[in-house]
């Protein structure tokens, strides 16, 4: 089914019954998504919304005829999904989308996200940053939000902070992530900038306004 955005999508049970619900230009998805041993690497060491795991991110995009898509840095490059796409590509027990719903909640917000729906897009098509290297010209899903989400000086409204690869309970790289950098040729980044979606949605610059499914972890009535 097409997605439009007049379209009204009911809350899920976390929000009051029968609250219409519609998705703006500039929203940020963040997703529990199932990729296997690297994600959950990912969602071991990062801190997502009330305890949620997540480790993917895309900025809502609406088209002129009011078409809703996703762009999103993922394998294939900086690229527009579907937003049924990008839903169904994961599921709680309930069979609702593993996926929570930010707005910016700044002075201006609606013309910023334009500004930043505006900037995102020109790096469609740009690769995919396999080396998490915040200064190539290459880009993860949060680095893509990082340099969109920012002010007229170059400022971005997200912090980026050390990285880690290792696994806390050994102290020692995850395995799944020497293996991948091994393959690579290159050192593992550790304790070099970056930033994930969990930090970007527990960031006091957006508000968590729908929750679609329960990605793993999470807790609404925690105090994270």
């Amino acid at each position: 089914m097409t997605c439009m955005a007049g379209l009204l999508l009911l809350a899920c049970s976390h929000q009051p019954a029968e609250k219409p619900f519609a998705l703006q230009s500039g929203d940020l998805l963040f997703q529990d998504l199932d990729c296997g041993e690297m994600c959950t690497a990912i969602e071991t060491v990062t801190h997502g919304w009330h305890g949620a795991k997540l480790s993917h991110v895309g900025i809502v995009v609406i088209d002129s005829t009011g078409h809703i898509k996703v762009l999103e840095a993922i394998s294939r490059g900086v690229s527009l999904t579907p937003l049924d796409s990008f839903l169904n590509r994961s599921s709680d027990t309930t069979h609702n989308p593993k996926v929570i719903v930010g707005r910016l909640k700044i002075p201006n917000a609606v013309r910023f996200e334009k500004e930043a729906v505006k900037r995102a897009m020109t790096y469609l098509g740009k690769p995919y940053d396999t080396v998490y290297n915040i200064s190539n010209q290459a880009y993860y899903c949060s680095e893509l939000v990082y340099f969109a989400y920012q002010d007229s000086l170059g400022n971005s409204l997200f912090t980026l902070s050390p990285m880690t690869y290792n696994d806390p309970a050994t102290i020692t790289i995850f395995p799944v992530w020497k293996s991948y950098f091994d393959g690579m040729h290159v050192p593992v980044p550790e304790g070099q900038p970056g930033i994930n979606p969990g930090g970007i949605s527990r960031s006091d610059k957006i508000e968590i306004i729908h929750v679609y499914g329960n990605p793993t972890g999470m807790e609404i009535n925690s105090n994270n």
